[in-house]
């Protein structure tokens, strides 16, 4: 694995662990509105953040910890009534003033297990009020992946948390607008310590460059990106081979991710065999697609091209997938997709495709989706997606699926729907436990 000298632009690394020294690997937009299309219709690609319409009045206030940067999310235990309108929802806005009082989204969670504890770590993307159009990566913590603890500001230490990235400085990158995180991918020893463990972080890096889609709206230009850290919180952006430090340029005219590439997963099916799984916008079929790139380091990519695309007529994804999240069964080896559904009336749910070998001939598990919004009201009517499927196995086996979801107004929270036993069926939302 080729290490980027240190005179690179783009990468900061403060004591980063040499090449030589580094373990092997281990196996671990918005939600826009969308018009209704009618037969043969295109779907568009213009998005409606509705971010000014999720006021300060409306926010929840999570209990802020005395003498303490850090505040705890005030959600519901077991002795509690959880309200039907908040049901699933674990992870609010932030307050007033902090770096995610807007809007939040994106969630990667990640579970550590230790002799002396169980640690979990979600991060996240995150917008304030003061600068509604830039999103910047978050990091919370938490002991059972249901009660989080949050930040309000930058962190400052190994054991704080809060915002932990923001958008680059430099001109001339590709992540200048905006940042959003979709993997991170943990090097350790043969068991996961968060002391020894390097993290590399896949984001999708928004530039200022709007660009003209098929249907003539302007959307945001992106690409995918790599930073790594040793605690994850302090990162340092690792520049890839494209001229702005991206990983992955898009696909030249004529090709199906020709206009962006966004939301890169990546996925370690055995040493020096990477696979990235990203979305795109196919302009000549209209609909959104996910394809496949390879590497056997990480940091360059060959391209192998659309692996899934739109679903059949008058289903729940017949527009396409985006924002897809791979996991491998430890069980059976077979892989599992997660994935935001785009139907023709712009109604976001969630729905799955397996794959033997997570490269091609994936199938939906079924025509209809695995998980979707609720009911009028409650805090995520309005549509749900850019799931993470996490696999607890164990005395008690589950299936959780971390997922973003927008209620009225546009607001946004990241919510849990839990699949029990050791086979992913239909998904509900967390109601507290169960004792």
């Amino acid at each position: 694995m080729e290490a980027v000298a240190a005179t690179s632009p783009l990468q900061r690394v403060n004591n980063l662990t040499p090449k030589s020294q580094w373990p092997q690997f281990l196996n671990y937009t918005n939600l826009p509105k969308y018009p209704k299309v009618k037969n043969n219709v295109y779907c568009s690609a213009k998005s409606n953040t509705n971010k000014q319409n999720a006021t300060e009045e409306n926010q929840l206030s999570p209990e802020v910890t005395q003498n303490s940067r850090i505040q705890k999310q005030a959600t519901p235990t077991s002795n509690q009534e959880i309200s039907s309108l908040t049901r699933g929802l674990i992870f609010d806005l932030g307050p007033k003033n902090s770096w995610d009082s807007l809007e939040i989204g994106s969630p990667v969670v990640k579970r550590f297990l230790s002799d002396e504890e169980e640690r979990w770590y979600m991060w996240y993307h995150g917008s304030s009020c003061e600068n509604p159009n830039s999103d910047s990566i978050g990091l919370a913590v938490s002991s059972n992946g249901i009660h989080w603890e949050r930040g309000k500001e930058t962190v400052n230490s190994n054991s704080d948390v809060g915002l932990v990235m923001g958008p680059s400085k430099d001109w001339w990158a590709f992540d200048t607008f905006s940042i959003r995180p979709f993997e991170i991918v943990i090097m350790s020893s043969n068991k996961v310590r968060l002391s020894s463990a390097v993290y590399w972080l896949f984001y999708t890096g928004f530039c200022s460059e709007r660009i003209e889609s098929f249907d003539n709206s302007k959307i945001p230009k992106s690409l995918p990106g790599l930073a790594m850290s040793q605690d994850g919180r302090h990162w340092a952006r690792i520049e890839g081979e494209h001229h702005s430090g991206a990983l992955l340029d898009v696909g030249s005219n004529g090709e199906w991710d020709s206009l962006f590439i966004a939301s890169p997963q990546v996925v370690f099916h055995e040493v020096g065999d990477l696979r990235m799984y990203y979305h795109s916008f196919d302009v000549q079929r209209g609909h959104f697609a996910v394809g496949i790139a390879r590497s056997r380091d990480g940091m360059k990519w060959i391209k192998l091209g659309k692996i899934v695309g739109e679903g059949a007529k008058g289903s729940f994804d017949e527009c396409g997938i985006v924002n897809p999240r791979v996991l491998r069964n430890k069980k059976d080896g077979n892989y599992l997709m997660v994935y935001e559904g785009v139907g023709v009336n712009g109604k976001r749910s969630i729905g799955m495709a397996t794959s033997c070998d997570g490269l091609k001939d994936w199938r939906r598990v079924r025509d209809s989706p695995v998980f979707e919004q609720s009911g009028d009201g409650g805090w995520d009517c309005e549509g749900v997606g850019m799931p993470c499927l996490v696999h607890i196995d164990g005395e008690i086996e589950e299936w959780r699926l971390y997922y973003r979801g927008i209620g009225k107004g546009g607001r946004s929270g990241i919510g849990l729907a839990v699949s029990k036993g050791s086979e992913v069926n239909t998904f509900e939302r967390w109601t507290g436990f169960h004792l």
